[in-house]
């Protein structure tokens, strides 16, 4: 029998950390002080490390959230609570205030008919908002989400071949594993353009990154007596990884091996959530704060550390009243993440 990924270990953390890797990089960004420049790319390099790091852990996650569940209607409702009140909240609120702004209901209307429904690529903009910065999307950090709600979709599938395949459950892993990336290789050759590589990265490209997370959970009581080798293995192969663009493919597994070895140390259990869960309030709140301050002209009044140092501080608190007003009012009693949210420090 698995052990549950619920026991102690370090995923509150990590997601917190992934998440303000994003939040570092978006801000340097859309504040273009280098554009295209060393700093922004190897920033750049770091977000994706850190959304790919947030697709292994959401796999392992929501891999023991699916294994818990009664039925799939449990499952699908617990994971409609965690997602949806709060996504739906950051994508009302600047509606609101750009139909305030300009009483342009159509364009308000087809922002929410697109966002609502995660497909933030079919309007990604609202009238009146943002307009003159340097990106104008109101919340480029979105475009995840729609690929954690597909694998969410799948996952009750993936778990009936796991099933079906007993002790030989790896062999589906890896044939995943194989398919995504095979996928993200191929498909930029196939289209031309960047349609190839915007499409790679959706699923089924990023599938490999879910498909270890699965086996994070599987496998986590071996990873726990292993977390050394694992952590050593995966710190070297990750920066192989980045380093070496052909070693790219081996990046969800080495990322894996190094999650786990942080997750699993021994010591102590760092309750990044006890005051409240925020790594996705962080997450989902940090671009349309930043584009605010830039749309407020405060980037060249504070500089660039004052105006990160300032848009850090609004998105902690936003996140935490996203938490407590939003977020953790929708999750059941029962939910982990209210435990967690309430449990002592060791």
């Amino acid at each position: 029998m698995n052990l549950p990924v619920s026991q102690q270990n370090r995923f509150d953390l990590i997601r917190l950390v992934l998440a303000a890797g994003v939040f570092v990089y978006h801000g340097a960004a859309l504040a273009g002080q280098n554009p295209g420049g060393p700093l922004e790319l190897a920033l750049a390099q770091l977000a994706e490390v850190c959304i790919q790091g947030f697709f292994i852990v959401s796999g392992a996650l929501v891999a023991g959230s699916l294994d818990r569940s009664s039925s799939l209607a449990d499952y699908a409702g617990k994971r409609l609570r965690r997602l949806y009140p709060a996504y739906a909240a950051v994508i009302l609120i600047p509606a609101l205030i750009s139909l305030a702004l300009t009483r342009d209901t159509p364009g308000v209307l087809a922002y929410l008919a697109a966002n609502l429904g995660f497909l933030n690529f079919l309007a990604p903009n609202l009238p009146g908002l943002f307009g003159s910065n340097r990106f104008t999307e109101v919340n480029g950090a979105l475009w995840t989400l729609k690929i954690e709600v597909l694998f969410y979709m799948v996952l009750p599938l993936i778990f009936l071949v796991l099933n079906r395949l007993g002790r030989l459950w790896w062999l589906a892993v890896m044939a995943l594993y194989a398919a995504a990336e095979t996928w993200a290789y191929i498909l930029p050759l196939a289209l031309e353009g960047n349609l190839g590589l915007l499409l790679a990265r959706q699923l089924p490209g990023q599938m490999a990154f879910f498909a270890m997370g699965i086996a994070l959970w599987k496998c986590e009581a071996r990873m726990r007596r292993r977390w050394r080798a694992l952590g050593l293995s995966g710190m070297v192969l990750v920066a192989a990884t980045v380093m070496h663009p052909i070693l790219e493919p081996l990046r969800a597994f080495a990322l894996t091996g190094l999650i786990a070895a942080i997750a699993f140390a021994p010591g102590p259990a760092l309750n990044a959530a006890r005051l409240g869960d925020i790594s996705y309030g962080l997450y989902i709140t940090h671009f349309p704060v930043l584009q605010a301050l830039l749309a407020a002209g405060l980037l060249p009044l504070l500089g660039l550390p004052g105006f990160l140092s300032l848009a850090a501080v609004l998105v902690i608190l936003a996140s935490f009243a996203l938490w407590h007003l939003i977020e953790k009012p929708a999750l059941r009693p029962s939910s982990h993440y209210r435990k967690v949210a309430t449990k002592d420090p060791p």
